[in-house]
């Protein structure tokens, strides 16, 4: 079987996504939400999802709890598309709660994403098709082992000739002093950074996202590319000394949860197919407006 030229590594998990909610309501009191959906998720997942919407190919590997919520996850992907791993563990589950204006939060279980192993998924990769072929590991701060080996995870990438994308999202303990020295660390291994504005911010420690953006491309190497995904206003793509930006268009949101996993998939498939960072841009900004603004959602 031949080999796709997007190759993606990473979470996948249970979504619980309710909405909308006005504020944050107090502690012992009941809201009642007018729409839920339990949905395959996590940053990796989603990923795989929108480039199966797109109809591009692709090969995604993952692991899952050994649970009901595990077989179930499984099969709301590609199964063609997919290579699945054993983790002795629950399934993960993350409840994501939009709030109006589409902004959300959070809460995840440990789950099988602690249990995840890098030798299951470098004993899964392959070698890339051709020289535009990229891969991306998203996720990594909500796996601990795989966090741990994300420099040797992205160097064997590399020795099987991958071009290296990382989204590593957001660290649950914060940025601490450790975190920032991991967080640097793969920056400076990848050849493309695809982060939000909050980690940006949250990483550099400025609330100026412009000031951010430029400290951190700075530190590029004359390869590397970061892309920044500022939401309503766009994203932008910077190396060493330039800066493409690419506004978003204005639409009715929905929910914005994987919007940003979204935007990887179709920025990083245009990529494979010799595309330029300012087209790659906007498909990937195209792609993720279209997602959070339909329901059920449609990528394509």
């Amino acid at each position: 079987m031949t080999t796709p030229a997007l190759l993606v590594l990473g979470n996948a998990n249970v979504d619980l996504v309710l909405g909308e909610v006005d504020g944050w309501p107090a502690i012992g009191t009941e809201v009642v939400v007018q729409r839920s959906e339990q949905r395959a998720g996590g940053s990796a997942g989603n990923t795989a999802l929108a480039l199966t919407g797109l109809r591009v190919p692709h090969r995604f590997i993952a692991s899952t709890g050994t649970d009901p919520n595990g077989l179930w996850l499984r099969a709301q992907f590609d199964g063609q598309s997919s290579v699945w791993i054993n983790d002795a563990a629950d399934t993960t589950l993350t409840v994501g709660i939009v709030h109006k204006g589409g902004d959300r939060v959070f809460f995840t279980t440990p789950g099988h994403l602690q249990s995840a192993r890098l030798e299951d998924l470098t004993a899964h990769i392959p070698e890339a098709p051709h020289s535009q072929a990229h891969a991306i590991l998203s996720g990594n701060f909500l796996m601990p082992a795989i966090a741990a080996g994300t420099v040797a995870l992205l160097d064997q990438l590399k020795t099987k000739n991958w071009r290296t994308a990382i989204d590593p999202g957001w660290p649950v303990e914060g940025w601490t002093a450790a975190n920032r020295a991991s967080f640097q660390t793969w920056l400076q291994t990848a050849d493309i950074a695809l982060i939000n504005a909050e980690e940006a911010k949250g990483f550099t420690g400025l609330d100026d996202l412009d000031v951010a953006a430029e400290t951190l491309a700075k530190t590029l190497q004359a390869h590397q590319r970061l892309v920044i995904k500022r939401g309503p206003d766009g994203a932008s793509a910077y190396t060493r000394d330039t800066v493409v930006h690419v506004p978003a268009p204005d639409v009715t949101v929905i929910d914005t949860v994987g919007a940003g996993d979204t935007f990887n998939a179709a920025f990083l498939a245009a990529l494979s197919e010799n595309n330029t960072i300012q087209a790659a841009l906007e498909h990937g900004v195209e792609t993720a407006a279209r997602a959070i603004s339909t329901f059920p959602r449609r990528y394509a």
